[in-house]
């Protein structure tokens, strides 16, 4: 793969370079701004559900999001975090160091792929099912083996969470992930 190199112009332009020269494309100069912001941080969503703690700090930079708050106690961890694109995104993790829950709201979804990581197939083959299967727009729940997706909303405010019940710590509700 060849290192691309873009570049914005003075005149409202955006130019592409490769080891064959520069490519200059004629837009208006915020657009230009966007189009180079997207391209240097793409926004995405959440720690990978059944993780380790690790990708939290990851997920919190990629997000370019603000960590709000920790809250623990003596069964787990909940880390807030709110991405540049106003979304609060809820990470719980065991005392081990593992996600055991993700809950987001706000005015987008997150990177659903991210989110639920290994779960993601399984995600989109239910969804599908479920929503070819009624008649109404609406929540939807999905179960599969051990993983438990449950979201609804509409654009500009959404909500969501998705879990593992076998992570999760004993005694825990499901309740309580929100």
């Amino acid at each position: 793969m060849r290192p691309l190199t873009l570049r914005l112009e003075a005149c409202g332009g955006i130019s592409f370079a490769d080891d064959q020269g520069f490519v200059t494309i004629g837009i208006g100069r915020r657009i230009g701004v966007l189009v180079l912001l997207l391209a240097a941080f793409p926004l995405r969503a959440a720690a990978t559900l059944g993780s380790d703690a690790t990708s939290v700090d990851a997920d919190r930079v990629r997000m370019q999001a603000a960590l709000l708050g920790i809250t623990r106690n003596d069964r787990f961890a909940v880390h807030q975090l709110q991405a540049a694109n106003g979304t609060t995104v809820r990470e719980y993790l065991t005392s081990t160091g593992t996600v055991f829950a993700v809950a987001w709201e706000g005015p987008w979804l997150p990177d659903l792929r991210q989110v639920l990581g290994p779960y993601f197939d399984a995600y989109q083959r239910n969804a599908t099912v479920v929503r070819n299967g009624r008649r109404s727009h609406g929540p939807i729940a999905i179960r599969t083996g051990d993983v438990v997706i449950q979201m609804g909303g509409h654009p500009r405010a959404f909500t969501g969470r998705a879990y593992v019940e076998r992570l999760m710590p004993q005694g825990m509700q499901a309740a309580s992930i929100r």
